[in-house]
């Protein structure tokens, strides 16, 4: 992403966000808050926690760990959000007469049959996950060392396996991006993402939050999510080297306990590749493109361009965070 000599950033912001369903939450200082357009077309902006745990407790705010704290948080924070911008948003689970099963889940959960809906569809979600982005990989190079004139030890060089492993994840990764993004519902979740981006973009470089001026901005942003992943991505291959190649067991068994040993080392990616964000967030220069690069070209296909009623969500949960005294914003 290029920075235009008379288009630069005034301020580098703390404040970051996440697209949800028909609206947008946002994460300042001091405390949280998402915009959600009803059905009836009004925007309900509501307050969303407090402060982050690291700002509560400094300990947790130290390099490397605040990573691993930031991630955890923004995965809860953001699915409760989530949860509730679709109730916000009047969104149905269900259009037709409901089977005997669902009435028998509404029995047991009333009320709270979405909430277990979107439980059972994380722990699914992290099962997939795992299958896909740790034990396939190193499965898929175990079969492919069976292939007739590989050279012979090649199986025994885990800088071989790790690239492989890396590559492989990083292709699911943007296959499944590719093919959610065409569909409407996650179209429009795009949307607000790259609404997110905008609005965030024109506070940095101190503009009036209009709807006009935040249309004017980049939908890439450097502290992305997507970046996050990325760089997860790219630093797991690295990590990888680190990772050793069982031989005592049958190969799905070795594939299992490498895919664990993967799990294990997880935080430390997660703690630097929060870090090398920031670093990408902070400054501008050759270095620091060359690392959100990968993740710029992602957001090709995590964001759209959004729809002024969109970018009025995003700037109604913006202007609810953003702190009255501006040293608390530094980023």
């Amino acid at each position: 992403m290029s920075r235009k000599t008379d288009d630069k950033v005034k301020k580098k912001t703390s404040i970051g966000g996440q697209a949800l369903i028909e609206g947008v939450m946002m994460k300042g200082p001091h405390k949280t808050a998402m915009a959600v357009r009803e059905p009836g077309g009004n925007i309900t902006v509501e307050d969303f926690g407090g402060k982050a745990l690291k700002e509560k407790y400094k300990i947790l705010g130290i390099p490397f760990l605040r990573g691993v704290i930031t991630f955890v948080e923004s995965m809860t924070s953001g699915y409760k959000a989530l949860m509730r911008s679709a109730e916000i948003s009047g969104m149905e689970l269900e259009d037709e007469e409901p089977s005997k099963f669902e009435k028998k889940l509404t029995s047991i959960f009333g009320d709270k049959i979405f909430n277990f809906i979107m439980i059972l569809a994380s722990v699914l979600g992290i099962g997939l996950g795992f299958a896909l982005f740790m034990w396939l990989p190193s499965q898929l190079y175990d079969l492919a060392l069976k292939i007739p004139g590989l050279p012979e030890g090649i199986g025994d060089k885990i800088i071989y396996r790790s690239v492989f492993e890396g590559v492989i994840k990083i292709v699911i990764f943007v296959c499944y991006i590719a093919l959610c993004s065409q569909m409407k519902e996650i179209k429009r979740v795009f949307q607000y993402h790259g609404a997110e981006h905008k609005s965030i973009f024109c506070y940095e470089k101190g503009l009036p939050l209009t709807v006009e001026n935040v249309m004017k901005q980049s939908r890439f942003h450097p502290r992305c999510g997507t970046s996050f992943l990325i760089l997860m991505l790219i630093l797991g291959i690295i990590a990888g080297l680190f990772v050793p190649v069982f031989t005592t067991f049958k190969p799905v068994v070795n594939s299992l306990l490498r895919a664990l040993c993967k799990i294990a080392i997880l935080p430390i990616v997660m703690g630097i590749g929060y870090e090398l964000l920031k670093i990408c967030g902070r400054y501008d220069n050759f270095l620091t493109r060359i690392i959100a690069t990968p993740g710029l070209w992602m957001q090709r296909l995590t964001t759209k361009e959004p729809a002024a009623d969109q970018i009025e969500c995003a700037i109604a949960s913006l202007e609810a965070v953003i702190p009255e005294n501006e040293e608390d914003d530094k980023w």
